[in-house]
């Protein structure tokens, strides 16, 4: 009788697990990238000052802010920042945040993700790698840009592309916020195999190989990427310092003023030059 009752749970179970995860694997693009559902006005136009840029690549055309350095003189060359967003964000709501940078001295590149706020395309590893490329690519030769001091910036799923670009192109310093190792831990929180995550951004992989200044920033009560992932990357680059903060995921970082401070004084001591 017992195991007649057995036989039945393996029967109805194995097939209803099987059914989720094939429902998972379909459906994994859309968890992992929500951005793509947030709505922004069509022919929405950057703030006044902000160059919007058209990018063409591998991966179709895309979009990118550019924010010019304060304060430039004519002739003058700076340094560039070029900004990846958290996989709940769009550009569009990002360049008051990235003032503290360009009062630095710097420049920022705001890269916008295929299929995000209105530019065209779906989101994947592979379209999101050739966007960053083709990105650095539109900027690196601009005459303001000093292609020696070009600072590459991943938040959480932008940690990714970031590192895919850091992998292909020359950089540098490269910061990580919250960003993760790979994304097949993630797996596991929804009862599934690692090996059938499509978009794995190995990031473990790349810093273990990148001979650049490395800062890494997490929260160290975050529970959307555990603070793990980026002592560990820690932990695999060769030239890292990891910054920990008391907040989470969403609330970081806790002191802005604070955060660009720390994010000044690496970025004197990785060499990177004109910053204030």
């Amino acid at each position: 009788m017992i195991l007649h009752i057995v036989q039945r749970c393996i029967i109805v179970t194995i097939p209803a697990y099987l059914g989720y995860v094939l429902l998972v694997f379909l459906l994994q693009r859309q968890i992992l990238y929500p951005g793509r559902f947030i709505q922004v006005p069509p022919g929405h136009q950057p703030p006044a000052g902000v160059e919007a840029l058209e990018l063409a690549g591998a991966a179709g055309r895309g979009k990118a802010w550019l924010m010019p350095p304060l304060r430039l003189k004519p002739g003058e060359r700076r340094p560039l920042l070029i900004f990846f967003h958290g996989n709940g964000e769009v550009i569009d709501v990002l360049p008051e945040q990235m003032e503290g940078f360009r009062r630095m001295g710097m420049g920022v590149l705001l890269v916008e993700y295929p299929g995000y706020g209105g530019s065209p395309g779906s989101p994947s590893e592979e379209i999101l790698t050739g966007t960053a490329l083709a990105a650095y690519d539109a900027v690196a030769a601009r005459p303001e840009v000093d292609p020696a001091w070009i600072v590459i910036f991943g938040r959480s799923l932008g940690g990714g592309p970031a590192c895919a670009l850091a992998a292909r192109r020359p950089s540098r310093a490269l910061i990580l916020q919250s960003t993760f190792t790979s994304t097949r831990p993630f797996a596991r929180r929804f009862l599934v195999p690692g090996f059938l995550v499509r978009d794995t951004f190995d990031n473990a992989a790349v810093l273990a190989q990148y001979r650049q200044p490395v800062l890494l920033m997490h929260g160290s009560r975050d529970t959307t990427v555990p603070p793990w992932h980026s002592r560990r990357l820690a932990q695999l680059a060769p030239h890292a310092r990891l910054i920990e903060y008391p907040c989470g995921h969403n609330d970081f970082p806790p002191d802005w003023d604070q955060f660009y401070r720390q994010i000044a004084g690496f970025l004197k001591d990785a060499g990177v030059g004109a910053v204030d």
